[in-house]
C-alpha cells in the first residue's frame, strides 16, 4: 500500500489526465486487509477523495462483514454522496440489501464465476482425456448456438 501521499498525487495526475466523464479513478484501500485498522482506512479515504478519486474500494478478509459496515457507516458520517464499492469475496454471507443500507454504492462479484466454471472445466478436460474424445460432455454442455444468442443479446 502506497502512502498517502504518493497515492494523492497518482490520483490527482489521473484526474489530470481525464478525457471524459465515463472515466472514473476508483481508490482502493487495502488498510483492512493489511490490518492497519480503521482509523487509517477512513484517513487514506477521506484524503483520496480530496485528492479528486470518484469512488473508494474497501476491502477486507475476515469472513464478517462488520468491519467494512462500520467503514461504510463512519465514511458516510462525513461523505454522503462518494461512491462506495466492496468486494465480498471473503465476507460473503452479507446481502446487496445489507451492503445498500450502509451507503455502498457498488458490489463486485469479482471471482465467483471463475471459480465456479474451474470445476465445470477441469471434470469435461478430465473426460476429454480419459474417452480421447469429447462426445461424453456434449450433455454438460451450452449449445453453441446459445452462446452466439447470448452474445448477440448483450
Amino acid at each position: 500500500q502506497d502512502s498517502i501521499e504518493n497515492f494523492s498525487a497518482k490520483i490527482r495526475a489521473g484526474k489530470q489526465a481525464q478525457l471524459s466523464d465515463d472515466f472514473m479513478i476508483i481508490a482502493r484501500i487495502e488498510s483492512l486487509i493489511l490490518e492497519r485498522g480503521m482509523e487509517d482506512a477512513l484517513m487514506r479515504a477521506f484524503a483520496f477523495c480530496g485528492a479528486g478519486a470518484d469512488g473508494i474500494m474497501i476491502h477486507s478478509r475476515k469472513k464478517e462483514p462488520k468491519e467494512i459496515l462500520e467503514f461504510c457507516d463512519r465514511f458516510r458520517e462525513r461523505d454522503k454522496s462518494t461512491p462506495l464499492v466492496v468486494v465480498p469475496t471473503s465476507f460473503n454471507t452479507v446481502t446487496e440489501e445489507e451492503l445498500v443500507e450502509h451507503g455502498v454504492n457498488i458490489v463486485i462479484y469479482a471471482n465467483q464465476l471463475m471459480r465456479a466454471a474451474v470445476p465445470a472445466m477441469k471434470n469435461a478436460a478430465e473426460e476429454i482425456l480419459r474417452y480421447h474424445r469429447a462426445q461424453e460432455i456434449d450433455t454438460k454442455l451450452i449449445p453453441f448456438k446459445e452462446i452466439i444468442t447470448m452474445i448477440d443479446e448483450l
